[in-house]
């Protein structure tokens, strides 16, 4: 696998609000500067780039995974976003996409991921 920051940063700008793009990356490298630079790389300029799955089947999974783990609800929010946006996924994909995750997340998760689909659609 290679890594490619001139695609990861071409993914970061096709898929995320510059101020979004901004805030996570100030966060990673307050503490450990440089730190953004590994997922733009790595994961957008690597993994993202993969071939075998599109990016629609890439963001079902990112929901699925994020809704699962919890307290990401900033992450979560983002990738429905991108789900919505840029993928091609309809609300009602997603929404039935994380029903479909309650009884394997629980109630509570699934609320939780459901208010970030609210959030994803108003904001």
């Amino acid at each position: 696998m290679s890594f490619s920051m001139d695609k990861g940063h071409e993914f970061v700008e096709q898929t995320q609000s510059p101020e979004g793009a901004k805030a996570w990356k100030e966060q990673l490298d307050a503490y450990a500067p440089g730190a953004s630079d590994w997922v733009v790389g790595a994961v957008f300029g690597g993994t993202y780039q993969r071939e075998g799955i599109d990016l629609r089947t890439r963001q079902l999974l990112n929901i699925g995974a994020l809704a699962a783990m919890g307290g990401v609800e900033p992450q979560l929010t983002g990738h429905i976003k991108t789900a919505l946006e840029v993928a091609g996924m309809s609300q009602q994909e997603v929404g039935e996409a994380i029903a479909h995750l309650m009884p394997y997340i629980g109630i509570p998760k699934t609320l939780a991921a459901m208010r970030c689909m609210k959030a994803a659609v108003e904001g």
